[in-house]
C-alpha cells in the first residue's frame, strides 16, 4: 500500500471529503484546505510530497497560489492542478510554473489514482536525483588533510545510521555535514526536518513534538514531519530541562504518544545533533544537558574543525563562495588578489565558514574594481572585528607589533593564571620566568592577581 502525505485544496466542501476518503484508503495521510489561506497554514506545518490543487477557487486563483510557491521557492513537491473549465492558457501557465499534471472535473477516480501514484514517485525521484553527490562545501575545501579525513569520516558515519552528533563552533558547516550526512544515508528520499533547540515552545512542548488528536483529526507534530528521515537538532544544550526529558523518553522507547491520544505511535527517525566543543565535560551540570540524553544523541560522534585549522583552504573557498555569488544572485565578479588571499589564510576566522561567506557576500555586494586587494581587506576585518575574543581567535596582524606582542602576553598569562588557581608562584614555575620579573609584568600588562603568605 502506497504511502505519503497529501494536501487537497477545494473550495467544495463534497470534493474535499470524497478525496480524502478515497486517498486515506489507499494508505495516504490527507489534510484538506478549502481555500488558499487554509493551504497555506497547512504548508507552514508540514511540507507534503503532494498537493492536489483546485485552479478556480473563490479567494486566491490555484494558478496564483502556484506561482506564490513557486516565486517562494516552496515548490519542493509535486502539484497537480484540478479543474472542470480550463484554458489551454491556463494549462500553460500551470506547467511553466511546475505543475506535474492536470485531471478534469468531474474526477475520474481510476485517473486520479494513477496520476496520484506518479506523481509521488517523481517527486521520490527528483528528491534523490537532485542531490549533491557531495555537498557543496565538502567538494570545495576537499583539498586539505583535514577536510579529506572529515569527509571520509562522514562517508563512513552516514552509512551506519545511528544517532550522531556534530561537535563543532558555531558558523563551521555543522548544518551543511548534517545534510550531506542524510543526503549520503539510507535516508537520502525522505525528509531532512530541522529544529533549532531553543525555539521549541516552553508552554507546550509536547503539542510542538509529539502533535495533538487522533485519526482523522491528529495534527502532526516534528517527530511526524521527520518520520523515516532525519531529524536534525541544533545546539542541543539549549534543549529545556523539560523537553530533554521528552526527548530521551522518545530515544528510549522507540515511541510517543499525541497529546490526547491513547496509543502509541513509533519514531522512526534518524537523529542528528549539533553541540559545541566542551559538551562533554559540561553535561551533567545543574540546569545543563543530562548524561543519559547525550549518550544516546553521541552515539557516533564526528568533530567539526574550525575554518582556522584548515586554513590552507581559504583559497578554494573564496573563490567557490564568489563563483556561487555570481551566479545564482547575479553580483558583480570581483576576484581577491593574492596577497588578500594571503592574508585571509592567516586570518582566525572567529565565525568560521559563515564569516568568511559573509565577508565574499559584502565585497561583492560593495563592487568596485574587479581585483580585491589587500588595503580592502584589512579596512574591512578591522571595521568588523568582534571584541573580546579568546587568544586562538584573536587577528593579531591586524595590529602593530608593540600591541599584538601585549595582547597576546595578556591573555596567555592570563589564561595560565587561571589553571595555576591564582598562584603566582606556580605560574612564575609554568611559563619559566623569574618570580620579581613576573610581578612586574602582571601589573604592566593590567592582569590580576592574587598574592597569597605562603608565597
Amino acid at each position: 500500500m502506497s504511502t505519503g502525505k497529501i494536501l487537497v485544496v477545494d473550495d467544495e466542501a463534497d470534493i474535499r471529503v470524497l478525496l480524502k476518503e478515497i486517498l486515506s484508503d489507499e494508505g495516504y495521510e490527507v489534510d484538506v484546505a478549502a481555500n488558499a489561506g487554509q493551504a497555506r497554514a497547512s504548508r507552514a506545518k508540514t511540507t507534503p510530497d503532494l498537493v492536489l490543487l483546485d485552479i478556480w477557487m473563490p479567494d486566491t486563483d490555484g494558478i496564483t497560489l502556484l506561482r506564490e510557491w513557486s516565486v517562494a521557492g516552496s515548490g519542493d513537491c509535486p502539484v497537480v492542478m484540478m479543474s472542470g473549465h480550463g484554458t489551454v492558457e491556463t494549462a500553460v501557465e500551470a506547467t511553466r510554473l511546475g505543475a506535474f499534471d492536470f485531471v478534469e472535473k468531474p474526477l475520474s477516480l481510476a485517473k486520479l489514482l494513477r496520476t496520484v501514484e506518479r506523481a509521488m514517485d517523481a517527486g521520490k525521484k527528483r528528491r534523490v536525483t537532485t542531490r549533491p553527490q557531495l555537498a557543496p562545501l565538502l567538494a570545495t575545501f576537499g583539498r586539505s588533510r583535514i577536510a579529506q579525513q572529515l569527509r571520509d569520516e562522514l562517508t563512513r558515519v552516514a552509512a551506519l545510521d545511528s544517532s550522531l552528533l556534530l561537535v563543532g563552533e558555531a558558523g563551521s558547516g555543522r548544518e551543511a555535514l548534517a545534510r550531506f550526512t542524510h543526503e549520503a544515508g539510507p535516508r537520502a528520499a525522505q525528509r531532512f526536518v530541522s529544529l533549532v533547540a531553543s525555539g521549541i515552545p516552553d508552554d507546550n512542548p509536547e503539542g510542538f513534538l509529539f502533535g495533538s488528536g487522533v485519526d482523522g483529526n491528529a495534527t502532526q507534530g516534528v517527530l511526524d514531519q521527520a518520520r523515516g528521515g532525519t531529524l536534525f537538532i541544533q545546539e542541543i544544550e539549549d534543549l529545556a530541562p523539560r523537553v530533554q526529558r521528552l526527548l530521551l523518553g522518545v530515544v528510549e522507547t522507540g515511541a510517543f504518544h499525541r497529546v490526547g491520544g491513547a496509543a502509541p505511535v513509533a519514531f522512526n527517525a534518524r537523529i542528528i545533533a549539533t553541540a559545541q566543543p566542551g559538551v562533554e565535560d559540561r553535561a551533567g551540570a545543574t540546569g545543563g544537558l543530562r548524561r543519559d540524553l547525550l549518550a544516546h544523541l553521541s552515539a557516533m560522534l564526528v568533530r567539526v574543525p574550525a575554518l582556522r585549522e584548515y586554513a590552507e583552504d581559504v583559497p578554494d573557498l573564496l573563490r567557490f563562495y564568489v563563483e556561487r555569488m555570481v551566479d545564482a544572485e547575479k553580483l558583480p565578479l570581483r576576484r581577491f588578489s593574492v596577497a588578500a588571499q594571503n592574508r585571509l589564510r592567516n586570518y582566525p576566522w572567529p565565525d568560521n565558514l559563515r564569516e568568511l561567506r559573509s565577508l565574499v557576500r559584502r565585497m561583492l555586494v560593495r563592487g568596485g574594481p574587479e581585483e580585491i586587494r589587500l588595503e580592502e581587506i584589512e579596512t574591512e576585518l578591522v571595521a568588523n572585528a568582534p571584541p573580546d575574543l579568546p587568544l586562538v581567535k584573536q587577528d593579531l596582524l591586524a595590529l602593530p607589533l608593540r600591541e599584538a606582542r601585549e595582547q597576546f602576553e595578556r591573555a596567555y598569562l592570563q589564561q595560565q593564571l587561571l589553571l595555576c588557581n591564582g598562584k603566582v608562584g606556580q605560574l612564575a614555575k609554568r611559563v619559566g620566568m623569574e618570580r620579581t620579573h613576573l610581578y612586574r609584568k602582571l601589573r604592566s600588562l593590567g592582569v590580576e592577581f592574587r598574592h597569597t603568605d605562603e608565597e
